[in-house]
């Protein structure tokens, strides 16, 4: 068994999942952190690189060898010069978290995208393994998506490709939180759905119904949520056709809150897909298989591939 391994965190605006991952893939440790990002920024980044030693610390405490250092965060990425340039949820702003992170702890750090490094993780070592070529799509409070070919997801001119929530897909839809109406996230997410059904509903905001609630009521029958659910799995087939026009993957993998609706979304989904193909290869569409570790395991997997370091974690 290997002693080496990778100090890993996924970072949201909440909370940090945390842990320590040898190159099979295997987590060997994990941790859960508060990100309390209203501190603002510059205190998020104290408790990443203080979260990051300590995980190091601990490694080698306990016999472990850190050899390198992967972190995922929301937003704007530039993964090349390793800098979170914008996140809503984080508060950062053309922070150089990689080296920062490489001062602090003298390890190799990679930085990325959380979507792409949940993307990676599910393609190598998860629903996508050994398909090649994978399109994961995380559907939460926004929709994004990872393009990734042959264990490398695509980053993009400037470290935006994947935002397949920005497809339009309703021209005369509700308006995105970019500004223009109509985008998939503007109807397919899970905060969409909720907002779409308070609406219909006339529920007030005390009584908020989530994504799930509306799916599970309209599995039960009732009308006005089958009628929500439906535009919302119309909505996103529209989108997952286009991403399978443009990338003509093999699979298609959905993670992110909503998918935890399995088969009340996959089902309607699959088939409404199916009617959207012509003379397109139809993927696979199956649900992410793993779970909120995925943007840990990501972010260990591309810090392993920084240091040129892979031991086949597709055989995991």
């Amino acid at each position: 068994m290997s002693d080496r391994v990778v100090v890993a965190l996924d970072v949201g605006g909440t909370g940090m999942k945390c842990a320590l991952v040898r190159p099979d893939g295997v987590v060997v440790r994990t941790e859960r952190h508060p990100t309390d990002a209203a501190r603002g920024p510059a205190a998020v980044v104290g408790t990443i690189l203080e979260v990051a030693g300590g995980l190091a610390d601990k490694a080698r405490a306990d016999g472990l060898t850190p050899i390198a250092v992967g972190i995922a965060v929301p937003g704007v990425v530039d993964e090349a010069r390793g800098v979170a340039v914008w996140s809503a949820n984080v508060g950062f702003r053309d922070v150089p978290l990689r080296d920062l992170t490489v001062q602090r702890l003298g390890l190799p750090t990679a930085l990325g995208h959380d979507v792409r490094v949940g993307g990676l993780a599910e393609a190598r070592l998860g629903a996508g393994r050994g398909t090649g070529h994978v399109l994961f799509v995380a559907i939460g409070t926004g929709i994004a998506a990872a393009h990734v070919v042959d264990g490398t997801a695509a980053v993009g001119a400037h470290g935006a490709a994947g935002e397949i929530g920005h497809i339009l897909v309703r021209p005369d839809g509700p308006r995105c939180g970019c500004g223009r109406p109509g985008c998939l996230e503007a109807v397919s997410s899970a905060a969409a759905i909720g907002r779409r059904y308070a609406e219909l509903a006339g529920e007030t905001a005390d009584a908020p119904v989530t994504a799930a609630e509306v799916a599970e009521r309209a599995a039960a029958g009732e009308q006005l949520a089958g009628q929500v659910w439906r535009e919302a799995v119309e909505a996103l087939a529209d989108g997952l056709a286009s991403g399978q026009a443009l990338f003509d993957v093999a699979t298609i993998v959905l993670g992110g809150g909503l998918a935890q609706a399995g088969d009340l979304l996959l089902t309607p989904l699959r088939a409404a897909l199916h009617e959207r193909m012509t003379f397109h290869r139809e993927p696979q569409l199956v649900a992410a298989a793993l779970g909120d570790e995925a943007g840990c395991l990501g972010a260990a997997l591309l810090a392993l591939d920084a240091v040129g370091v892979r031991d086949h974690q597709e055989k995991r």
